[in-house]
């Protein structure tokens, strides 16, 4: 049957199954499931009895879009009852169900059901049994989220601006831009915290500094991060750090752990103090063995950077007290501080010289000199109701793995600390609508609905025994298909729709790289080709993944990417020829690598030590050139019906 593209939104409610495996069956009746598609498609599947261990997931084709708790101890007709909200932008011939049995390793595969995708293209309702197949295709005997107004939101480029790089963009009321400072206004969040500093972060590191610009120093400003929260709990102010636990950083395997995210250093740094650091390491479900576990904690890593600070009113003269937060992709670690100018070489004896971070090369080290790695991030501080948000997920965070409640209850601060409320008066023109949105499971934040019917109600899906707050893809998708004129991207990776790869030496279903964005920016770009509308998506991302190149873990990455990318173009160039038109796939979607060359000057830092001769490392630094390593996750459109919308 041939393949239809499917593009839009898949609504799948599993209910049960009945007589999936019963010993006494003798007359070759197959199992059946009762599946009702309710709004585009709203599908009800149930799985049989006979098993004590069993799940059921939802396949367009190879692709792998939903899975069902476990059932145990249900022998006899289990039930779901689970609901799942599907992006498709995938080519089908079938919505196919599989049924398995769960192992400690693995899984046995019990039978497969196929609806024909052209039989729910018409929005209709489909109520019908269908029966479970085996690999012949034989039957088988046996929320929504919401905008909070009235917010203000400082945008940060890197973690620093120097004053002789500002440029001027002049604004809608004949004023010009004024940058922010992402680590000196952290710096001095949690210098003027007077009740509570909540932090979270993939790496923070002890012994870094946030002040470091010899013409914009602050009193105090040469203390290390540790000794100033050191410093904050023991005035009283309640310091929780809650930091990605790299299970590989113990000394069996490495003690710095294959990230080098010095976990364990800023643990015993704050064991013993009035700073409450938890190692949380990250697991996407309970369902596994020890061994999946054991893999998984090295795959799946806490990824938030997140600073939540009681602070004092914009007027400074009010007793009052608000939230501010600050979140977005710079972590508060070394390899972190730069500036627009993302020097290689320059800085090395002044901002970077406690702080050379080049993971690229092997051997790397100051004593060896330049080229540092630069590094390109986004930030933001948010006030208003939307700070309340980001301070809520993280007492989410800390009631499911912080251990002891040590939470701040703001209830007894009320005289003091104001409830979410605008910071703004509408008719200002800094005012911001904002949403925020995150990728995390119930595993890592307390209060996920139990039951998949709670958890559809709430905007979630089911996954393998736990729930899933997959929001930052979704606001992805929804920002795509309603783009305008334009999308940018700036992103550390770039892979996914892998259902949708060239099956060129891999087998594409073993492939995990499954989210639409990719496949949804195609989709938009080929339906601006039919319609005969310039569009264009820019996308920038590091030359190559952090780390040494040749390395197995960078190459596949590359793989990945440059399979994404085939099969992006191959979309646009098959549009192209269908319309007729004489045009390069470039034209719709570039990508983009940043890098620095930096010309030496007198008195420069000079290292006493060389790289090896003929090595990457020696060539970088006589060419002095390198690449800037992009970090961020950001996308910004041009959309309809409005302007500007960022992620």
């Amino acid at each position: 049957m041939a393949q239809i593209l499917l593009h839009g939104t898949l609504n799948v409610t599993i209910f049960e199954a009945e007589a999936l495996s019963n010993p006494n069956r003798a007359s070759g009746t197959a199992p059946k499931f009762l599946r009702k598609l309710v709004e585009n498609i709203e599908e009800t599947v149930g799985i049989g009895k006979g098993m004590t261990r069993v799940y059921a997931t939802i396949d367009l084709e190879k692709a792998r879009v939903g899975r069902t708790r476990i059932i145990q101890n249900e022998p006899v007709n289990p039930r779901w009852y689970e609901s799942f909200h599907i992006y498709c932008a995938h080519m089908a011939a079938y919505v196919i169900f599989t049924i398995k049995e769960d192992n400690p390793i693995g899984a046995t595969l019990i039978g497969r059901a196929y609806i024909p995708v052209k039989e729910i293209l018409n929005g209709e309702e489909v109520d019908r049994w269908v029966e479970i197949c085996n690999d012949n295709r034989r039957p088988i005997g046996g929320g929504s989220r919401i905008h909070r107004q009235g917010c203000r939101v400082s945008l940060y480029q890197d973690s620093h601006v120097p004053d002789d790089f500002i440029p001027r963009i002049p604004l809608a009321n004949g004023k010009y831009y004024e940058p922010h400072r992402c680590w000196e206004d952290i710096f001095d969040a949690i210098t003027n915290a007077k009740h509570l500093i909540y932090i979270t972060g993939w790496s923070v590191y002890t012994e870094t500094t946030l002040i470091r610009d010899s013409r914009r120093q602050k009193p105090g400003g040469d203390v290390t991060l540790g000794e100033l929260l050191k410093r904050k709990a023991r005035e009283g102010v309640r310091v929780l750090m809650l930091v990605w636990d790299d299970r590989t950083s113990v000394g069996l395997l490495n003690k710095a752990g294959l990230m080098a995210t010095h976990d364990e250093e800023t643990a015993n740094y704050f064991y013993g103090t009035d700073v409450h650091c938890v190692l949380c390491p990250r697991n996407p479900d309970n369902g596994g063995s020890v061994v999946q576990n054991l893999q998984i904690s090295t795959m799946f890593t806490h990824h938030q950077k997140i600073v939540v600070v009681d602070s004092e009113m914009p007027n400074k003269r009010s007793q009052k007290r608000r939230i501010v937060s600050f979140v977005g992709g710079i972590d508060l670690c070394d390899g972190r501080y730069d500036t627009q100018f993302h020097s290689l070489f320059r800085t090395l004896d002044t901002a970077h010289h406690t702080d050379f971070h080049q993971p690229n090369f092997l051997g790397s080290s100051i004593t060896k000199g330049g080229p540092r790695e630069p590094w390109h991030d986004i930030h933001c501080r948010l006030e208003g109701p939307v700070a309340w948000d980001v301070l809520f997920n993280f007492e989410q965070r800390w009631r499911k793995q912080g251990g002891q409640d040590l939470l701040v209850h703001l209830k007894d601060l009320a005289h003091i600390i104001i409830p979410p409320s605008p910071v703004m008066f509408p008719e200002d023109r800094e005012i911001w609508n904002v949403q925020l949105f995150r990728s995390i499971d119930g595993g890592a934040a307390f209060g996920f609905p139990e039951k998949p019917e709670g958890a559809a109600k709430a905007g979630l899906v089911s996954g393998k025994d736990n729930i899933i707050d997959r929001s930052i893809q979704d606001a992805y998708i929804n920002a795509i298909r309603r783009a305008k004129d334009f999308i940018y991207i700036e992103n550390q990776y770039f892979l996914g729709s892998s259902f949708c790869w060239a099956a060129e030496g891999i087998k594409v279903e073993d492939i995990g790289a499954l989210h639409l964005v990719p496949k949804e920016l195609s989709l938009k770009i080929i339906s601006k080709i039919e319609a005969g509308q310039r569009f264009t998506v820019y996308v920038v991302v590091p030359m190559w993944p952090e780390g040494e190149p040749e390395s197995a873990s960078v190459q596949a990455i590359l793989d990945w990417q440059r399979r994404t990318m085939e099969m992006m173009y191959s979309d646009i160039a098959l549009a192209l020829r269908v319309k007729g038109l004489d045009a390069n796939p470039k034209e719709y979607l570039t990508f983009f690598c940043l890098a620095n060359r930096e010309v030496k000057k007198s008195g420069e830092y000079s290292p006493r030590e060389q790289p090896e001769p003929n090595s990457d490392y020696s060539r970088a630094q006589q060419a002095r050139r390198f690449m800037i390593y992009v970090h961020s996750k950001m996308m910004i459109g041009k959309l309809f019906p409005w302007n500007i919308d960022a992620i």
